[in-house]
């Protein structure tokens, strides 16, 4: 029986001397692929749109030249605005009522009276043109942007092209402070030389003077796409992106749809949807044992109360977002027609934005920060382009699904990421939180000082931190 059973043992080892390798082999290359693909980063997908009106043309290739732009009035549209600023009612405020209710009426007959008398838009539309501003058509709409160049580069130093996006109640005209500190950092004070940009600021569709679109569902993933399609047709393979809020959303997808052509993403404004059991055990225990849930002293400081900062003061300061994000037409109709009404609206947001004490303010804080010319001119950019409505409608078309089944909500980012943390931000998000949609924080910086409009109202800190965080990218 040995003898016999010889042959069969040996015609089994033999069978085991191929299976046991192969198997081995196909188990170790299933191992491989599983690793692989773990590290696999999933990205939003780019997809393609037609906002222009009617149906997509058939044939012919869309018109991809560069246009040079500029802003121009006439004495028919200053006339026209002067009626309607005489013409203006208003209603008393409530005794001490400062800026509780809103914008208070007699600060806004102050700011009416200068407006109509003493505010001159001939000469901003002159500050407005002294940066080169261009259109170009993208899936069937206009594009405005700006785009500003260095006026001088040291031998063998590479400019950096930066992407700057604006969001609401601003615009591209938020970033002319901050513009010439990043293009020429040497001559205005910032010892940064090793770092110059050349800064591209386009006007998200429906704002300003790039046109609205015309179709139903343009969200911040088809303005993301439309504006990776403009850099990419002004020549840039790879490019820096930075934001606040929707310019943070916008540029945020950019950086999850085409991971390859940010070379980093700059925030001073974070949008985080995701909640969960992890994000109430950490609120919960922050406010006690904070380093266990990894809040830092600061963090606790800017999000304690919880209920107070992250709760009420929240449902305050977001009521208009409810109107926009539902039936936004019929509010901005009056805002379209009234120049007062538009200027309330608007210049609302920078006064309890810029600083939440604004608040038990009179004329609601808001010459401390910005000049009435600034103001004026950002509120006239929505005024002679009547871009209120449209402006308004980004809401709805972002904020009417549920956050969690948007195609970016499961999309995290991998791209080197840099954060300003602004401590009148409306809301604070701590780095811990951060970490869970941006995987590659290499900045996150508390900043001293400053609110919601960053590049508006402190320019050289947000510059300073921007060329903070490049250069540490560019050492990676």
């Amino acid at each position: 029986q040995v003898i016999l059973c010889l042959p069969r043992s040996f015609e089994y080892s033999q069978k085991n001397a191929v299976l046991v390798p192969a198997a081995a082999l196909g188990v170790g290359g299933m191992l491989v692929f599983w690793l692989r693909s773990r590290h696999k980063i999933k990205t939003l997908e780019m997809g393609d749109g037609w906002w222009g009106s009617g149906e997509r043309p058939l044939k012919g290739k869309e018109d991809e030249s560069i246009r040079p732009f500029k802003i121009e009035t006439s004495d028919r549209e200053i006339e026209d605005l002067h009626r309607r600023l005489e013409q203006a009612r208003y209603t008393p405020p409530l005794e001490g009522a400062a800026f509780h209710y809103g914008f208070n009426s007699s600060y806004l007959r102050k700011v009416v009276a200068y407006w109509r008398n003493q505010f001159d838009w001939r000469k901003q539309v002159e500050v407005l043109n002294k940066y080169p501003h261009f259109q170009t058509t993208i899936e069937g709409i206009d594009i405005h942007f700006i785009h500003v160049k260095p006026s001088y580069v040291p031998h063998g130093q590479a400019v950096q092209p930066l992407l700057m996006v604006h969001g609401w109640p601003g615009s591209f005209y938020e970033f002319y402070k901050i513009i010439p500190l990043l293009t020429e950092p040497a001559g205005h004070g910032l010892n940064e030389g090793d770092v110059v940009f050349e800064v591209i600021c386009p006007s998200i569709p429906g704002y300003g003077f790039s046109e609205a679109p015309h179709q139903k569902g343009f969200d911040t993933i088809a303005t993301a796409r439309i504006f990776h399609k403009l850099m990419n047709r002004l020549g840039f393979k790879q490019y820096y992106v930075q934001g606040g809020d929707w310019g943070s959303r916008i540029t945020t997808n950019m950086a999850q749809m085409l991971p390859q052509s940010v070379k980093g993403l700059h925030l001073n404004l974070i949008f985080i949807n995701r909640q969960g059991l992890r994000r109430m055990i950490s609120v919960m225990l922050g406010a006690y044992v904070p380093w266990l849930v990894g809040l830092t002293r600061e963090d606790v400081r800017r999000t304690y109360p919880f209920i107070q900062k992250n709760i009420y003061e929240l449902l305050r300061e977001s009521g208009y977002l409810h109107i926009q994000a539902t039936k936004p037409d019929t509010a901005g109709c009056g805002l379209n027609d009234s120049p007062v009404g538009l200027a309330a609206y608007i210049l609302e947001k920078f006064s309890t934005w810029t600083d939440k004490s604004f608040l038990h303010k009179d004329d609601g804080g808001l010459e401390s920060k910005y000049s009435l010319d600034e103001l004026l001119t950002n509120v006239m950019i929505y005024w002679v382009t009547s871009s209120i409505v449209s402006s308004m409608r980004f809401y709805k078309e972002n904020l009417s699904k549920d956050p969690r089944l948007t195609p970016d909500a499961r999309v995290g980012v991998y791209v080197p990421t840099g954060i300003a943390a602004f401590p009148q931000e409306i809301v604070h998000t701590p780095r811990a939180w951060a970490k869970q949609i941006f995987k590659n924080i290499i900045t996150y910086s508390y900043m001293p000082r400053g609110g919601h409009f960053a590049a508006f109202e402190e320019p050289k800190l947000l510059a300073q931190d921007i060329m903070q965080f490049v250069r540490k990218v560019e050492q990676l």
